[in-house]
């Protein structure tokens, strides 16, 4: 069975910048405490997508785990993601975020597989080298159906029984082989936890029976995405939409149409500046800044459902 500490909900926070493009310590920290004080979030995790893992470098997503497990002091869990070509240098990122203070890493697919494939037994050696080379838990980051870097059943079941594998970032984005995952998964690995980190439609992969979600929008309004999950578990469907159709306006107005993205990170850290949440918006180099228009429509969007 799941363990109770990996229901729920796990936010992946983004990381403010100052205007030299340094990590805001400061407003990192504030953030990572706002996050984390919400009852139902089990954990954060640093250094995803939305965290902009590819702008980073070794050492500052080592220095992103410490500020926030420093920051959090044990309260909930810091996992990390890590992102590398080759299972050496990832197994050495992921060394970087256990003697940091992570207690597990979210670990993805080497990029290169996104264009040219892979073998069908490099994923599960791909793991299975890197958890021999921590003590710490390791989640499957599971990228969608669509690009070559997807796992299939095999794969993922394979991967479910290295020791340190407890949970799957379940992204496949095609329902049908989301939901033959899901009711597989559960019946012949029910020690994993499965989370959804489909922002762009929640609720419907939701009610797959998951045992709740991981997504960068939990960073943005960890008390919509809380209150919607356990409406799911509680079975109380009116509760339920009624939630999702405030999450649904703010989807409208910060990710649009789009899967998380550049674009769309962009457009998240606008909205939650635009909130207070934090003190810049800055995003890396090559993300192009926003226009005034697209600022506008952001604004718009929070001001239809009362945040701002």
């Amino acid at each position: 069975m799941v363990r109770e500490e990996l229901r729920g909900v796990f936010p992946a926070v983004l990381i403010p910048f100052k205007d030299d493009y340094s990590i805001d310590e400061e407003g990192f920290r504030r953030l990572v405490s706002w996050v984390a004080s919400h009852d139902g979030v089990k954990g954060i995790v640093v250094n995803g997508h939305t965290g902009e893992i590819q702008s980073l470098l070794p050492e500052e997503r080592a220095e992103a785990v410490r500020i926030a497990v420093s920051e959090l002091g044990g309260r909930i869990p810091v996992f990390s993601g890590v992102s590398a070509e080759g299972t050496i240098e990832a197994a050495k990122h992921a060394r970087a975020v256990q003697e940091a203070g992570g207690q597990g890493i979210l670990l993805m697919p080497p990029h290169s597989w996104l264009r040219f494939g892979m073998q069908p037994e490099s994923p599960v050696e791909f793991f299975r080298g890197v958890a021999e080379a921590i003590d710490i838990s390791i989640i499957i980051h599971q990228y969608p159906r669509w690009t070559k870097a997807s796992y299939n059943l095999q794969q993922l079941l394979a991967m479910s029984r290295i020791p340190n594998v407890i949970a799957v970032k379940m992204g496949e984005r095609d329902m049908a082989t989301y939901e033959l995952h899901v009711r597989t998964l559960r019946k012949e690995a029910p020690h994993l936890a499965l989370w959804t980190c489909h922002d762009e439609y929640l609720l419907p992969t939701l009610v797959q029976g998951m045992d709740g979600a991981l997504v960068g929008f939990a960073s943005f309004v960890p008390d919509l995405i809380v209150a919607l999950v356990r409406a799911v578990w509680n079975q109380d469907l009116p509760e339920a939409k009624r939630v999702y159709d405030r999450i649904y306006e703010l989807k409208q107005a910060v990710y649009r149409m789009d899967e998380p993205s550049a674009t769309a990170h962009a457009r998240m850290k606008e909205a939650m500046f635009q909130r207070g949440l934090i003190p810049s918006a800055l995003a890396r180099p090559p993300v192009v800044p926003l226009t005034d228009e697209e600022k506008a429509s952001i604004r718009e969007g929070l001001q239809r459902v009362g945040l701002i």
